[in-house]
């Protein structure tokens, strides 16, 4: 890993997963974790790795009930951050609650694993409303949606942030059309991504090579607008479990110089999801 990760790094994707005594999963739950994800486990990990900031993305298992990342949160105020998960006709006492506790934006997936898809008229409607709590959007969701949903996107009254480099395929290369497809989506300055999920596009496992390049070009042509999590504790993953400390160093390679990795680490992440405003 780099020698010294700057000061008020942030891990901007990971999620906690019950535990189920006290935070049961979802009844209608499209995944159903095989073992919890404390906190505790979420605070030695990123504290071990010199992650000082971070970002819980409320999971899919857990539903619209974000009590488990609330509780995240909650021992960590000034440092975390929280996504949630929310109906479209959520209330506004709700919006304010969740703000309070920590939350910077509402997550959508449209991944065909995770279930009914949200219409984007009722995603962008209530963006409108949270507009006024700076908060932005997340999109989660495989290529051709992410294509087909542009349109409608760039119309979007908040910032939206696309996981996982666009989920394309590591194996069709930088000039494949999904990926292009991605770039002209990052030319509009409402559009952000996150460089996490390396391990989720590779088709070459690690250290992800044929990933790297994607990850590379974001940060090296959209450095003001792109953010890195690793993704713990890897949901729904397909190969081998990414080793945490190898996810660190990596970082090195795709953001080589120190002014792309403070940017990428810190100034993004404060930017984004508003830290300092709650010590």
């Amino acid at each position: 890993m780099p020698t010294v990760l700057p000061p008020g790094t942030c891990n901007a994707h990971c999620h906690v997963f019950g535990p189920r005594e006290r935070f049961p999963y979802a009844a209608d739950a499209t995944f159903v974790p095989k073992e919890d994800a404390s906190k505790e486990t979420l605070y030695e990990l990123n504290d071990r790795l010199g992650l000082q900031r971070c970002v819980v993305v409320q999971s899919a298992c857990h539903g619209f009930d974000n009590s488990a990342t609330q509780d995240a949160l909650a021992s960590r105020l000034g440092s975390y951050r929280g996504i949630a998960l929310l109906p479209t006709n959520v209330e506004e006492a709700e919006l304010k609650r969740l703000h309070a506790a920590g939350f910077r934006g509402v997550g959508f997936n449209f991944m065909g694993h995770l279930g009914r898809h949200v219409p984007v008229d009722e995603v962008l409607s209530l963006a409108a409303r949270f507009a006024p709590l700076g908060w932005h959007l997340q999109i989660h969701g495989d290529p051709s949606l992410l294509t087909d949903l542009a349109p409608a996107l760039r119309s979007s009254p908040v910032p939206v942030v696309i996981d996982h480099i666009g989920r394309i395929d590591a194996a069709q290369g930088i000039g494949q059309p999904d990926f292009q497809a991605l770039l002209r989506l990052m030319s509009d300055d409402r559009f952000w991504v996150k460089v996490s999920g390396m391990d989720r596009i590779t088709r070459l496992g690690p250290p992800y090579v044929d990933a790297q390049p994607f990850a590379r070009t974001l940060i090296a042509e959209f450095g003001d607008r792109v953010v890195w999590g690793n993704d713990w504790p890897h949901p729904n993953h397909a190969g081998p479990v990414p080793d945490e400390e190898q996810l660190v160093a990596l970082i090195d390679e795709i953001a080589p110089t120190e002014s792309a990795r403070h940017a990428l680490l810190v100034r993004n992440p404060e930017r984004l999801y508003q830290f300092g405003d709650m010590q």
